[in-house]
């Protein structure tokens, strides 16, 4: 594989899903979403940081008006594991009530934050709520709201598109294992 100069020192193990994979994925979700909501109000939540590229690039797919608003939580830190505990730095400064609202997120591990978040939005009496995950790692039992999902992906740690280990990786325009 030719070094690719975005990582620097680091290398990648393997592509996991390649640019153009992802591009032809989140058009395919973009119209999915865009039938799903015919009508009514859409706002597009998404779980920053990781959500970005992909939030960017879906909305761009969906034709249809919506808004977009962000959500900011962890349980990272520095570590690959998550340390269970869920901290919000910033929550939507759009009303939700009798909204339809999808939640963008890039990658669902355990699900314990996301659950956390879900129940946080329901209180807000949104019309409907789902999720749209790029990625899921099928380690448990998908959130009911889970309605729609661009890949499955291993159980490894993954970087690209939005996804990140201590801030760095999330520019490559793929997804992949690391070093």
């Amino acid at each position: 594989m030719t070094p690719d100069p975005r990582l620097g020192t680091r290398a990648v193990r393997r592509v996991i899903y390649s640019q153009p994979d992802i591009e032809c994925r989140v058009e395919e979700l973009g119209r999915e979403i865009t039938t799903a909501y015919p009508d009514g109000d859409l706002v597009l939540i998404g779980l920053l940081k990781g959500s970005v590229f992909f939030l960017t690039d879906l909305a761009r797919h969906i034709r249809r008006p919506l808004q977009i608003d962000f959500l900011v939580a962890h349980s990272y830190g520095k570590g690959k594991v998550s340390s269970g505990e869920v901290r919000v730095r910033y929550e939507p400064s759009i009303s939700l009530a009798g909204r339809h609202i999808l939640v963008v997120e890039d990658i669902i591990d355990s699900g314990r934050t996301l659950g956390f978040l879900l129940d946080r939005l329901r209180s807000a009496g949104p019309k409907s709520l789902a999720v749209c995950a790029l990625l899921d790692k099928r380690l448990g039992a998908p959130p009911p709201e889970l309605r729609f999902v661009g890949f499955a992906a291993p159980p490894v740690f993954l970087v690209g598109y939005g996804l990140d280990h201590a801030e760095d990786f999330r520019h490559l325009p793929y997804i992949a294992e690391v070093d």
